[in-house]
């Protein structure tokens, strides 16, 4: 529809690593959310940047993971200072990012028409 996400990064290392992206709206279409992360968990790239973009609504709610959940271990969110959020992206924050990232989780609000 008239949503999208994208996710732009530059990494170096890993081989052969299994991503997954999901893009889902609510029944209402009021809420749009982008899941991009690692099923195995931790990834080993070395992620230099990192940047991903919603189109056609505005982030409510963002979060950065340096390892996602497998078995009985939980995600393991970055430090807040390592990332950053606007209003349409989530992106690595320059000289503070440590390199790692294996899940990242957007909701966003699709903007309402009134009637």
């Amino acid at each position: 529809g008239d949503h999208g996400c994208s996710f732009t990064y530059s990494a170096q290392g890993g081989t052969n690593e299994q991503w997954q992206m999901n893009v889902g709206v609510s029944e209402d279409s009021g809420l749009f959310s982008c899941s991009i992360w690692r099923p195995q968990g931790k990834s080993y790239l070395f992620f230099t940047q990192f940047k991903a973009e919603v189109k056609g609504a505005k982030i409510e709610h963002a979060m950065a993971y340096s390892q996602a959940a497998v078995g009985a271990q939980g995600d393991v969110p970055l430090k807040q200072e390592e990332f950053e959020i606007t209003e349409t992206t989530v992106s690595h924050r320059e000289g503070k990012f440590r390199f790692e990232l294996s899940k990242l989780v957007i909701v966003a609000r699709t903007p309402r028409d009134e009637l």
